[in-house]
């Protein structure tokens, strides 16, 4: 693994989101680069400094008249009267002081919601998005695109025949301007899958490919990451998840060829 990629993966390291291989790898990378182990530390450092530090802060005593003091002559408090002082103070205070719990009591829910989200963790979906758009940064810095380079999908699809326990659906768009490049084989969601590669004039398009076993096709979904651009869909009995750098309109438009080519071959 680069120090580069080291780094950008430390904040999801030390908040335990990586799956278990990138943690493998991250561990290793980090005994071996002194630089690396530093920004571990200082991120460490940091994490901890924000845990001690309080987010309270108590206004000042005197706030109270100042504000009081600052108000012009048309809009100052009248003088309390016997009703006020019983009722706890003057009216313009008494509408600050609701405001200022209704203002308490909002930002004790929301960071309770934040709070409570954050223990339940990333969902499964969120997780499996964080394996694929890591697999396709992997391939693309360590040089391992592709274990079989081909532009004719009966090359493509009969390598892949005795290594994966299914055979992928790979289909030839060039005509429609994404030639495919190759395949390789990849792991994500605890088992073997299909990487088909193809391209968009000189960007790479990654796409995953495993059996589907959770029902009838779903429609597609598209999730900016870190400028890539994911997609994934159900069809045919199989999983699909897309990612490249380039647009969403030519990540979408890749996605719904390969639909509509997978759709076809499986009638």
């Amino acid at each position: 693994m680069s120090c580069k990629l080291t780094q950008r993966f430390v904040p999801g390291y030390l908040d335990g989101e990586l799956d278990l291989a990138r943690t493998i790898e991250m561990e290793t990378h980090l005994e071996n680069c002194a630089d690396c182990a530093r920004e571990l530390d200082r991120q460490k450092a940091l994490h901890a400094a924000m845990q001690r530090g309080s987010l309270a802060y108590a206004a000042p005593l005197g706030l109270r008249e100042r504000i009081l003091t600052s108000l012009p002559p048309s809009v100052s408090a009248p003088a309390a009267t016997s009703a006020d002082r019983a009722s706890g103070g003057w009216p313009a205070l008494q509408f600050f002081r609701w405001a200022g719990a209704f203002a308490v009591l909002a930002l004790c829910v929301v960071t309770g919601w934040h709070f409570v989200a954050g223990l339940r963790g990333p969902t499964g979906e969120q997780q499996l998005a964080a394996e694929v758009f890591s697999e396709h940064v992997r391939s693309l810095e360590a040089s391992h695109l592709m274990d079989v380079v081909s532009t004719d999908q009966h090359t493509v699809k009969p390598w892949f025949d005795g290594k994966l326990d299914f055979s992928p659906p790979v289909e030839d768009l060039a005509a429609d301007g994404f030639p495919l490049a190759g395949g390789r084989l990849d792991y994500l969601e605890g088992r073997q899958v299909a990487a088909l590669v193809y391209q968009r004039r000189k960007h790479f398009i990654n796409a995953f490919v495993w059996p589907d076993a959770s029902g009838p096709s779903s429609a597609q979904a598209l999730e900016p990451r870190q400028g890539y651009n994911l997609m994934r869909w159900s069809r045919a009995g199989f999983q699909f998840w897309a990612i490249s750098d380039v647009s969403a309109v030519d990540l979408k438009e890749f996605v719904n060829l390969l639909q509509t080519r997978v759709s076809q071959e499986s009638k």
